[in-house]
């Protein structure tokens, strides 16, 4: 068939039928279905998570693969194809598998929960302010304006004698509201912004009668994985109500390379854009319908996130990121209007994307060094050592020092301890095992996994499950330091014992189709009717996440004259460290080898330093001189990060001596 062909391609289930050119990619010919499947690598054809089912109308191949990667033959046999990487050749009907959800799981939390703050709260430190205005009407002996009458109102109201500024659409229906209101309405006024400290004050909106009780803001962190908000009452200083979501961009890259990749193929910035802000007008939705407030009424929003996150928030082109020297557009953005981006709230409120510090350390870092209140432990500590930072998420960053100097980097670590590349890898959401103890006799695991107390049955790996499954199987001998499985296990004289379990249905340890695998679940006991495994593989790519984040913590002591044990406290921030086994991440050489009591897992830095710079303008000042005073080193530049990598590729470390609890830990085993 030539390429100008057209095919028929129907759609299951559903039936949707679209014509094609010969030559089309099914995930595009899906897309012209309005059909849309989830490729977390960005179409790089690398997860295997597109899988689909052709079956060509007339009995011939209709499909050509360009790639196989993660299908086995008996897939192929059965017809399973990429759809990113396989093109349409002739009639060909498509069925598309029940595919991963990434539906809402993190809802609001309704008891909004009080975020304590290092500082008391002032509203005279914060720029926004209301004030209600009772004004005369006009007549024919008074025909001043409504603009002029509004300020004339407002520096009675402050004792401001210079102007103010109002922004067109406000001053649009400023007569309609005032009238409406019988001359009493409440006036939002935005004394300044980080890059406008001075200037005439903004009238942001006029509001009818008396509506100065509450003045209303939203602190946003935008992750890579999950979007967090914050609805917060700037009368009070409170958080009133929280939302997180996972952010629609996953559809299209689990990790910030694949998203910068698809970003530079055709519309696919103003598609990350439009997914994001999708997911963050959700949230909106969500804490305004529990507060029983419009969007409208939301005045201001602070906005964290790394700097890819924020160049797709702000559809900034973002290849330039990834390829050297990896410059980004800019890492401090002006502030903008709601109402230009597509954001559910007023739609002259000022967004304020905070600073970041290059091209993987971002505004996350930044407001997370201030939400984990670093400079506070290392006064607390008192004894001159460094404190360590982490953010360990779809990304690895982390920060040294003592808040007189501090050094910066990030690892590319990727989102293998997400789940992503990890064959039976999933989410931390119903049905994926999030612990893992295995017996030093048997071999025979025991799994605790999310939702199991509603009947729940294991569906695949999470992060926290990866982790401790990894640990358990180093320090029961399941695999060697080098991360190799351990085939003599099993000798006759074991089987012999263990098949007199009346548990046991095998070996664990075996060869399948892609390599040597370790069964964590067998079939009939998992909720996917398959074997649930991690394979040789998998266990190299999570030995080299380890290795990275290690490594990048070893570079930044390295860089500073000092050595991993003078690390004093560790400060663990992420969505995802709030659910890691420290003692387990510790045994794998992930963490450093501290006191336990000297770890800190603090949850949401970021969205909690965006909190705090929306309440006060010294905190949003003081986010601003850390991106300025932290001193970034590009890994990729580093000679001596190869070296500390190699040497974190084992298991927990070449160097046992750096981990001398889990040196003791083996001894004993031994």
């Amino acid at each position: 068939m030539a390429d100008n062909d057209v095919c028929m391609v129907q759609f299951q289930p559903g039936g949707a039928i679209v014509d094609a050119p010969a030559g089309t990619l099914i995930i595009d010919a899906a897309r012209q279905a309005g059909i849309d499947l989830n490729i977390p690598c960005g179409g790089q054809g690398r997860c295997g998570r597109c899988a689909v089912v052709a079956r060509a109308a007339n009995g011939t191949d209709a499909i050509k693969r360009r790639s196989t990667l993660r299908l086995s033959a008996d897939d192929i046999a059965a017809g399973y194809a990429l759809a990113c990487q396989t093109t349409i050749t002739g009639d060909v009907e498509i069925t598309i598998p029940p595919q991963e959800s990434i539906a809402r799981i993190l809802t609001s939390d309704k008891t909004a929960r009080a975020i304590e703050l290092p500082f008391e709260f002032d509203r005279d430190r914060q720029p926004l302010r209301s004030y209600l205005l009772s004004m005369t009407p006009p007549s024919l002996d008074d025909q001043t304006d409504d603009w002029s009458r509004v300020q004339a109102a407002l520096r009675r109201a402050t004792g401001w004698e210079n102007g103010f500024a109002i922004d067109l659409p406000t001053l649009r229906r400023l007569g309609t509201v005032l009238r409406a209101a019988e001359w009493q309405v409440t006036a939002v006024v935005e004394w300044d912004t980080w890059d406008r400290p001075a200037g005439p004050p903004r009238v942001v909106d006029v509001q009818p009668g008396d509506q100065t009780s509450h003045l209303w803001a939203a602190a946003l962190d935008i992750g890579t994985t999950t979007v967090t908000l914050y609805l917060v009452d700037l009368v009070s200083g409170r958080v009133v109500a929280q939302a997180a979501d996972y952010n629609g961009q996953i559809r299209r890259g689990e990790d910030v390379i694949s998203r910068i990749i698809y970003a530079s193929k055709n519309n696919g910035l103003a598609e990350l854009q439009r997914l994001v802000l999708d997911t963050i007008n959700g949230l909106i939705a969500q804490v305004c319908e529990f507060r029983k407030i419009e969007p409208q009424q939301i005045v201001k929003m602070v906005v964290a996130g790394n700097p890819t996150m924020q160049h797709l928030f702000l559809a900034l082109p973002p290849a330039s990121i990834r390829l050297a020297p990896y410059v980004p557009a800019a890492n401090q953005y002006p502030t903008t209007r709601a109402g230009e981006l597509g954001i559910d709230l007023n739609p002259q409120a000022t967004v304020d994307c905070l600073p970041g510090v290059a091209s993987y350390v971002g505004a996350d870092i930044s407001s997370g060094v201030l939400g984990s209140g670093l400079c506070s432990v290392v006064e607390t500590n008192g004894d001159g050592l460094p404190v360590l930072f982490l953010d360990i998420g779809t990304n690895g960053e982390m920060v040294l020092g003592d808040c007189d100097w501090l050094v910066t980097c990030a690892c590319s670590a990727g989102p293998a301890f997400e789940g992503a590349g990890v064959y039976h890898g999933m989410r931390a959401t119903l049905g994926a095992i999030e612990e893992v103890w295995i017996n030093a006799q048997t071999f025979e695991p025991t799994i605790s996994t999310i939702g199991q107390e509603q009947g729940e049955r294991p569906r695949g790996l999470c992060g926290s499950g990866l982790i401790s499954l990894l640990a358990e199987m180093f320090i029961t001998g399941v695999i060697d330091k080098s991360g190799n499985l351990n085939f003599e296990l099993y000798d006759q004289a074991k089987l012999a014992t263990l098949a007199e379990l009346p548990t046991f249905r095998g070996p664990r340890v075996r060869q399948g189709e892609h390599g040597g695998e370790y069964v964590v679940v067998w079939a009939e006991d998992s909720a996917t009717g398959e074997d649930i495994v991690i394979t040789a593989v998998d266990i190299d790519n999570l030995l080299r996440a380890k290795a990275a984040i290690y490594a990048g913590c070893a570079v930044l002591a390295q860089s500073v004259g000092m050595s991993m044990d003078m690390i004093s406290t560790v400060l663990v921030g992420g969505s995802f460290g709030k659910h890691i086994n420290v003692e387990k991440s510790v045994q794998l050489g992930l963490l450093p080898d501290v006191p336990w009591e000297n770890f800190q897992f603090l949850g949401n830095t970021s969205v909690r330093g965006a909190y705090m710079a929306l309440l006060d303008r010294e905190a949003r000042q003081r986010i601003a001189e850390i991106a300025r005073s932290m001193t970034y080193l590009e890994l990729s530049a580093d000679n001596s990060f190869y070296d500390q990598f190699t040497s974190a590729l084992f298991l927990p470390h070449t160097d046992i001596t750096l981990f001398p609890s889990v040196a003791a830990l083996l001894e004993r085993e031994t």
